[in-house]
């Protein structure tokens, strides 16, 4: 299995922080945020490599980075080539350009580089190896102003996705997914059949939304926390609690 860490933004919603620093990288607790992610992604018995998703502008950050990371997994960055917001490939689009850049013929573990999530990793790969299906991670928020900010999942009782819609005017649950997912092997190859048609490449819940009507998909219930590093005044909340 290889692991993709999105972290290719430009986070134009934190600047001045993000200006000259990915988010990715920002201080938490005295740590990168990046670097609880990896720490995550160790606890999977097969991930043999990390593959952490750059822009141009803030390779050279995550290179002095890796450099110094311990990480018992090999990383491995890409450098997506873009310099600001108007051409970054979106997150989609980094996801598909990995699969390319290296060649990937297996499964797939997909994480946004700006989440902060204390729930076991490990619990939702044995939930995605126990179903045979791909799997993305959810869990019950009940504000339903705050819903309106992520893809919102119905569920049957046994976790299949009926429906999800990413960022719904008007949510149709109280289920809202993270940008965690584990993708099947047999998956990779719709990624071009995805962009063949041309659809969003920035959300990452587009490609779940449009993969559920193709395909079984599930949602492992989270056991914890989730915290998407998206507003300074997200940053600063997590920052005080750490």
């Amino acid at each position: 299995m290889k692991a993709i860490i999105l972290a290719a933004g430009y986070a134009t919603r934190m600047h001045p922080l993000t200006e000259n620093q990915p988010k990715a990288l920002l201080p938490l607790g005295g740590r990168p945020i990046i670097d609880y992610i990896i720490d995550q992604i160790n606890t999977l018995p097969n991930v043999n490599e990390i593959i952490v998703m750059s822009n141009h502008k803030f390779y050279a950050d995550f290179e002095k980075w890796a450099e110094k990371h311990t990480s018992k997994t090999p990383i491995f960055l890409i450098d997506d080539g873009s310099m600001d917001d108007t051409d970054r490939l979106g997150a989609i689009g980094d996801i598909y350009f990995a699969i390319q850049v290296k060649n990937i013929s297996e499964d797939i573990v997909v994480i946004a580089g700006d989440n902060y999530f204390t729930y076991p990793l490990l619990e939702q790969y044995e939930f995605f190896k126990q179903k045979n299906a791909d799997t993305l991670c959810a869990t019950q928020i009940a504000d339903r102003e705050q819903l309106k900010a992520f893809a919102v999942a119905t569920l049957a009782d046994d976790g299949k996705v009926l429906s999800l819609t990413e960022k719904p005017a008007e949510p149709q649950s109280d289920i809202a997914v993270f940008a965690t997912y584990f993708y099947q092997t047999a998956t990779l190859p719709l990624f071009d059949e995805y962009f063949g048609e041309g659809l969003n490449t920035d959300q990452p819940g587009k490609f779940p939304e449009w993969l559920h009507k193709k395909k079984d998909i599930y949602a492992y219930m989270m056991n914890g926390e989730c915290h998407d590093i998206g507003t300074i005044e997200a940053y600063e909340a997590m920052s005080a609690r750490l």
